[in-house]
């Protein structure tokens, strides 16, 4: 079954253009002119994955990302002009899971969306569903999160990263290396992605962002999870 893309922008001719190119690449594709009708149009379709704008009337992409968080789970990438990092961060933060900048290829979002997908699907299969480490739990098949028996609300980028670090406790990953876990070969660089997505991770799962036992900090070089989280 074809994987459904939602397309999100105020501009009729790129959504014509995006409708027509990922049709083409085997997508069943629908598409909103703003945040407001997004938001309906989610809520009807449940899409797999959501390509956003950010700058759109009657309910910007920041806000959408805020409101969509609250019901539905689909991984987003963010279509922005900003050139700031800021902007980027923020949209990261508000949990995005992926940007590409405009003027953009079709054929790097093309690869991008399927990367994503691919992640997920992946993610959602295997003969070990259920990752524990101390009263930490991760489910692939239900896509859920507990810390000291508590759910975790994570976003589809949050779970794949944790789930990285707990198939191997203890190990540790570059930044670098986590953002090819995240993107594989569709992502270029940026490595700041992973420090947002971490700190996003710690206040939903850690007693304590400020001082992590579950990801801990390994300077100079990524993260790692504790094999034995501190009481």
């Amino acid at each position: 079954m074809s994987k459904t893309i939602l397309v999100v922008d105020d501009a009729e001719s790129l959504r014509t253009m995006l409708r027509t190119y990922l049709t083409q690449e085997g997508f069943r594709v629908v598409t909103a002119a703003n945040g407001r009708e997004a938001l309906f149009v989610a809520r009807q379709e449940r899409p797999d994955l959501i390509v956003l704008d950010l700058m759109m009337p009657e309910l910007g992409g920041y806000d959408f990302i805020s409101a969509y968080r609250r019901e539905g789970e689909a991984p987003i990438i963010i279509l922005t002009a900003k050139l700031e990092e800021s902007d980027k961060v923020l949209g990261l933060e508000l949990g995005a899971d992926d940007y590409l900048t405009k003027p953009f290829s079709l054929r790097e979002l093309t690869a991008r969306i399927r990367a994503v997908l691919r992640r997920a699907d992946k993610n959602g299969s295997g003969p070990s569903s259920v990752l524990r480490v101390g009263d930490l739990v991760l489910d692939r098949d239900s896509r859920t999160v507990s810390a000291g028996g508590t759910a975790a609300d994570l976003t589809p980028s949050e779970f794949d990263l944790l789930a990285t670090l707990m198939a191997t406790p203890g190990r540790v990953f570059s930044r670098l290396e986590l953002l090819d876990r995240l993107q594989g070969d569709a992502y270029e660089g940026y490595e700041r992605t992973i420090d947002v997505h971490i700190r996003n991770l710690r206040t939903k799962i850690e007693p304590d962002p400020r001082n992590p036992r579950y990801v801990v900090t390994v300077y100079g070089i990524g993260y790692r999870l504790a094999a034995e989280p501190a009481g």
